[in-house]
């Protein structure tokens, strides 16, 4: 309603028609809208964060700020929170200093439309203001507290990125290209950015040398032209991707370095160390290039060996030391890492796993520790035992550490190929699956045990399990190429033993699989890598460790992780690997200790390396069954993986609303704080409609699962409560004529058998026996009409969810209503709640 001056009255305006009204038209007359995309209203820069409850997934909403002000497309400058007019302006400041900060952002603003409130973070000012400052104010301030950027700089700064080739940068992307190219600007030789695996290093890197590039920029002064830029790894796979996919905007400036050719007319260069590195029969092509001949160069997967001292490879970066240096790597500080850090000093920009999964770009993980009776309790030989080839094999007792190292059991590898088979057909046979083996010959032996249990699909499709190592050459390589596509079926799974482990790119992996042992935090990340990348448009929002050594779970322990081992069912399997029943078990994070070292010695043919004898001791016979399977889910706020059972979060949760069982089931009948109750505990990645199945009684109301393990109240049946309402609440049923009785008490027999869910009017009118009495008008009518229909039923569902004690008698509302026998009721009168 508008008053004399024109203006809508101050207390009916919303905040979205304060933004309308009176902080847009601000921001406009202050400049930002004369700016291309210089005004960004109501984006989400985080997806959201997936939630999972057993094998369901779903999103919690994003991050949205109410204003982002930018001074390009891609170069953002302060963000703006709103609240409405009559509300304070101070309310929005936390939310708006909350959210520069995670924007890499130096001004936030607060409003209601009449105050603004700034805050620098360059200065730790807070400001009251009359007015938006303007593009160009902030950009001075912003550029007055970096000397460095003299005006041809600043505008390297602010060069658009390449969108050709995708969507926009993400918000953490435009922070690590931003801050990589002002470092390199102030003059900083060495540069490393760390961002977890999924999150887009090699999208970062481009779009930093496509600033560069584009503005001409070089590391030496007086040259002119376009910058020369060497991008490096120690693998062809981490160069020839890049090269062919995220490069390929850089068209024929692109060049790969090898078979001994040293060319120098391109701009951006890609080669493996190898393939430039002095060896016994060359001195090094890397020498055929002046010191000063690349302005950049990229280290790719940096943490790998190049920084090391006493690296060979690093030669060819201490050869180009002149130049700028940017490592990219997925691996935090760690002792493992040092070199790393010591070399391309403290990262300029960090972006972790739990940082990516809590946004909602990387995918969460559900941890499955299996345990075979061999790794429960180790093997030992007979006396006297020998092995498939002859040979006596050592007297002593083989563990983890020793299967398919030094020994090599079948039995073993045919338990958890009939496991993980199990597991595929109990989730989805056709799920991509990676399983990383000990060597070329233990993956070999793991395909053939996967393929003859799944002989009924490998016998329509052979492809449907490969080995992929670099025995396979092209054939692997042709193989993990249509692994990787996201619209191919096979191959299914993949075995492999090192090959896997970094730079693929499969987005719809959704098994990551370990019967080797793994001791290296970097490698394990880097594994776990092939399985965080989300594609919600396939179906891909979580994935499953399926670990059969231990490693996930000491090394999810290890607090340089980004969690640690949460909520585990421990699963008794059969020696056929059927399961026969679950508990749930604590995982220590000290537990289960497992060391790589074997602690026997292997063949001596092994320790000789010959090709003509057998390099491990081999035994065919024997049986080995599945002793236990344990699971652990990363926990709802994406902190850690912890030990807990699902009763105990409910029992959490609940005891936090209610102070009894009889308020529990007061709020329960009640549709809208029932629904409370149910949000809250999906927050928690509890599926209040699992808990029966959870708890083992398929014929009892949630509720009542909710009574007992928050009040330890006994457990009641559907059908008891059903049977209680009928025997003890007659008052109730009496107020109806005999046609209205039996409805309700057909919706008492539907809940006995299928729950509160059946009570949906009109939808369970619809259906018999209900519907035999008339169509949804002639049965609303035996009521008195809809709104006593619905009360009827709503007090039916408050008298289902009373306790045996609570049923006592008591006046009864009386819903009966005098109405004309003639009465009509219009078909739009009956609709669902949810669509008043």
């Amino acid at each position: 309603m508008a008053n004399e001056s024109g203006r809508d009255d101050a207390e009916q305006l919303t905040e979205a028609d304060t933004r309308r009204l009176f902080i847009t038209p601000k921001l406009v007359s202050a400049g930002w809208d004369r700016r291309p995309h210089g005004l960004s209203e109501r984006r989400y820069f985080t997806d959201g964060r997936i939630v999972l409850s057993g094998r369901e997934a779903w999103r919690r909403k994003g991050k949205r700020a109410d204003y982002v002000l930018r001074s390009s497309r891609d170069f953002p400058l302060a963000v703006v929170e709103a609240k409405r007019y009559n509300a304070a302006a101070a309310e929005a400041l936390q939310q708006a200093k909350e959210y520069a900060q995670i924007l890499d952002l130096k001004f936030a603003y607060a409003t209601n439309g009449s105050q603004i409130i700034e805050f620098d973070f360059l200065t730790g000012e807070e400001s009251l203001l009359d007015n938006f400052p303007t593009p160009e104010e902030l950009l001075e301030r912003l550029f007055a507290d970096t000397p460095f950027l003299d005006e041809k700089l600043a505008q390297t700064l602010l060069q658009p990125l390449d969108f050709s080739r995708g969507k926009p940068p993400r918000y953490y992307q435009e922070i690590a290209i931003n801050r990589a190219v002002a470092s390199i600007l102030s003059g900083q030789k060495r540069l490393l950015l760390t961002m977890a695996t999924g999150t887009g290093k090699t999208q970062t890197a481009v779009q930093i040398v496509w600033k560069l590039w584009q503005s001409g920029w070089r590391a030496y002064q007086g040259r002119f032209g376009k910058p020369r830029v060497l991008y490096l790894a120690d693998r062809n796979i981490l160069v020839d991707d890049p090269r062919e996919i995220e490069f390929a905007s850089f068209g024929d400036a692109r060049w790969k370095i090898e078979g001994g050719e040293a060319n120098k007319s391109r701009d951006i260069y890609f080669a493996t160390y190898q393939s430039i590195a002095a060896d016994e029969t060359r001195p090094g092509l890397y020498k055929e290039y002046p010191p000063d001949f690349f302005d950049l160069i990229i280290v790719d997967e940096c943490h790998r060996g190049s920084s090391r001292a006493n690296s060979v490879w690093r030669e060819i970066l201490n050869w180009f030391e002149p130049g700028f240096q940017l490592g990219l790597t997925a691996t935090p500080l760690r002792e493992e890492s040092q070199d790393t850090y010591a070399y391309f000093q403290q990262p300029v920009y960090e972006y972790s796993l739990r940082q990516g999964i809590n946004d909602g770009f990387l995918a969460p993980y559900r941890v499955h520790r299996v345990l075979t009776s061999f790794d429960a309790v180790g093997w030992r030989p007979t006396r006297g035992q020998v092995d498939r080839f002859g040979r006596t094999i050592p007297e002593g007792e083989y563990h983890t550490p020793d299967f398919d190292k030094v020994i090599s059991l079948k039995a073993r590898t045919e338990a958890v190929a009939r496991h993980l088979s199990d597991h595929l057909k109990q989730t989805d046979r056709f799920a991509k699956t990676i399983v990383f083996c000990v060597d070329q010959e233990h993956a070999a032996q793991m395909r053939d045990a996967i393929a003859d249990a799944n002989a009924d699909l490998v016998r329509s499709d052979p492809d449907y399990v490969c080995r992929v190592t670099a025995a396979e050459g092209n054939v692997g390589r042709a193989h993990l190429s249509a692994f990787q596509a996201v619209d191919t079926t096979t191959p299914t799974i993949l075995t492999t033993s090192q090959l896997l482990t970094t730079g693929v790119n499969a987005p719809t992996v959704k098994n990551i699989v370990l019967v080797r042992p793994i001791n290296s935090m970097i490698e394990f990340k880097q594994i776990i890598g092939r399985g965080t990348r989300v594609r919600e448009d396939c179906g891909k929002l979580f994935f499953d460790i399926i670990d059969y050594t231990g490693s996930a779970t000491r090394l999810f322990a290890d607090p340089a992780f980004d969690g640690k081992p949460v909520r585990v069912t421990e699963e008794q399997i059969t020696d056929d690997g059927e399961a026969i029943a679950a508990s749930f078990a604590t995982l220590e994070s000290d537990s289960e200790q497992i060391d790589d070292s074997s602690s026997l010695a292997p063949p001596d043919s092994l320790q000789d390396q010959t090709d003509r004898e057998p390099r491990k001791y081999y035994v065919d016979d024997g049986h080995s069954s599945i002793l236990a399977h344990y699971v652990s889910e990363l926990d709802a706020e994406g902190r850690q993986l912890r030990t807990y059972a699902w009763d105990s979060v409910v029992a959490e949760e609940i005891s936090k609303l209610c102070n009894s069982a009889d308020e529990l089931s007061a709020k329960w009948a009640d549709r809208n704080s029932r629904l409370t109750i149910i949000e809250l505990l999906r927050d928690r990645g509890i599926q209040v409609s699992k808990l029966p199945e959870l708890f083992g009684r398929s014929d009892v109301d949630p509720l009542d699962v909710l009574r007992n393990v928050a009040f330890k109240e006994p457990l009641l049946t559907r059908l008891e409560r059903a049977e209680a309402v009928k025997k003890h609440e007659t008052d109730f049923f009496a107020q109806y004529g005999d046609v209205a009785r039996k409805v309700l008490f057909s919706l008492l027999d539907k809940y006995s058998q299928f729950g509160i869910d059946q009570l949906s009017i009109p939808d369970v009118l619809k259906t018999p026996p209900i519907s035999d009495f008339g169509n949804v008008i002639e049965i609303a009518g035996r009521f008195g009409g809809t709104e006593a229909l619905r009360d009827a039923v709503d007090f039916l569902q408050t008298l289902i969810f009373k306790t045996p004690r609570q049923h006592t008698p008591r006046p009864t509302p009386v819903f009966i209503r005098r109405f004309d026998s003639n009465i009509s009721l219009r078909r739009e009168d009956m609709y669902d709640d949810e669509d008043q």
